[in-house]
């Protein structure tokens, strides 16, 4: 970034640092990841100077013969990678858009919706009360249960038949089990429902293999193109069949965007071409071998795991019962010596997603830096003793050295 650095040295140095702080740091947020160069420089293309309203061969502006090349190669490359039919659109700009595009290309505004409780692990775009589709529909939201945790299909299939939903919402933010996308497809056809899927978190297990599909199910994919992916900050969408599809096109535009982002289609593809290979299967599997060496790790350190484990690549902990502190508390504490997490609510909380009773902690990161099982068994160590002594600054000051020493042994090489 030599220009940069000449031309405005205050973003240059603001960019440095931040390179410096997640180079130094266990980024241990489940929905943060590291790209690849040939991904960095496709977002920091020349692609960003053109816009392209409309889609392939469709658009309203000219000069697009080589955008509807780049974006015919992002959908098809989709399509190989998931092995499916199912119609892609690359051009939502991020995973609430995504989300929003997919309820009203389905529905009409004041249809019943039905999705996972925010605390419960679903996404605000699920229908919460905060979000536009919890204001644009009649949202109707399923919990886990109580005893487990775990999502029980039978008290869905009882809220769907009650309340008839024109869509059921599957896949999520803060659960850490396997999403049974058959068994949802059961419920939605018993009371005429589309079944939209929302992968965004496990679309890099689901591609590596490691996560079951939800296309053959779901009439409707949605997924950001980050996370467990590891690709560029964008969205996709995946639609079974051409009325589907259709519908979402007009969403899209004009419904609720302008020009697409010509770079982020770009590196989109860029990322489907390197999740189709063997090592990006190798990767998939590490995640989740390192999260469940970690849970179990933090579960032998006494800490309360929600559900108990995980099968896919985050853990959700309930840090009032693990270490009496608020998740908001821990997160902070962790921060300060290097451990970057997320506070978040957990089952049944009954603390406010401001200041929730526990933290949400994931391996995609870690385990692109390349770290395996054993030193989840490090990590475990650092969370424990921070949170045993999370109010002794000294302490985490000098934690915060030793997780520095420790991460940068590892080396981002692709």
């Amino acid at each position: 970034m030599s220009i940069l650095e000449k031309k405005d040295k205050k973003v240059f140095d603001l960019i440095k640092k931040e390179e410096k702080r997640q180079l130094e740091s266990i980024r241990l947020i489940p929905s943060e990841n590291y790209v690849s160069k040939s991904i960095l420089e496709a977002t920091g293309s020349c692609l960003t100077n053109k816009y392209s309203e409309g889609f392939s061969r469709k658009r309203y502006y000219e000069g697009q013969n080589i955008i509807d090349q780049i974006e015919d190669l992002a959908c098809n490359r989709a399509q190989e990678l998931f092995k499916t039919d199912y119609i892609p659109n690359v051009q939502p700009y991020s995973g609430s858009p995504a989300n929003l595009i997919a309820l009203l290309s389905l529905c009409n505004i004041g249809d019943t919706i039905m999705g996972m409780h925010l605390s419960h692990g679903g996404h605000l775009t699920h229908g919460w009360k905060a979000s536009y589709t919890g204001k644009f529909f009649n949202s109707v939201q399923y919990t886990v249960s109580k005893e487990t945790n775990l999502i029980d299909f039978e008290e869905i299939r009882k809220l769907a038949k009650e309340t008839k939903p024109k869509v059921i919402i599957c896949g999520y933010t803060a659960y850490p089990r396997e999403v049974d996308f058959k068994k949802f497809k059961e419920i939605a056809d018993e009371v005429g429902a589309f079944l939209l899927a929302d992968t965004s978190h496990i679309t890099g297990l689901i591609a590596g293999g490691v996560h079951q599909s939800p296309f053959g199910f779901a009439d409707i994919v949605t997924s950001t193109s980050h996370k467990t992916l590891r690709g560029p900050r964008g969205a996709f969408i995946m639609s079974k069949n051409k009325e589907i599809a259709k519908r979402v096109e007009k969403t899209v535009i004009p419904g609720l965007q302008g020009g697409p982002h010509n770079h982020t289609t770009a590196a989109m593809a860029v990322s489907f071409a390197e999740a189709n290979t063997e090592n990006f299967k190798s990767y998939s599997n590490q995640i989740v071998k390192n999260a469940k060496k970690l849970a179990l790790e933090l579960k032998n350190r006494g800490f309360n795991l929600v559900t108990g484990g995980t099968d896919n690549h985050l853990i959700l902990i309930n840090t009032i019962k693990s270490k009496n502190i608020i998740g908001k508390e821990a997160s902070l504490a962790l921060a300060k010596s290097g451990i970057i997490c997320n506070a978040n609510t957990v089952p049944f909380d009954t603390r406010s997603p401001i200041s929730p009773s526990g933290i949400r902690i994931g391996t995609p990161a870690i385990t692109t830096l390349g770290l395996k099982e054993d030193d989840m068994i490090t990590i475990a160590d650092f969370i424990d003793k921070i949170l045993e002594n999370y109010d002794n600054n000294e302490l985490l000051l000098k934690t915060r050295e030793e997780i520095r020493n420790f991460v940068l042994k590892f080396n981002l090489d692709f």
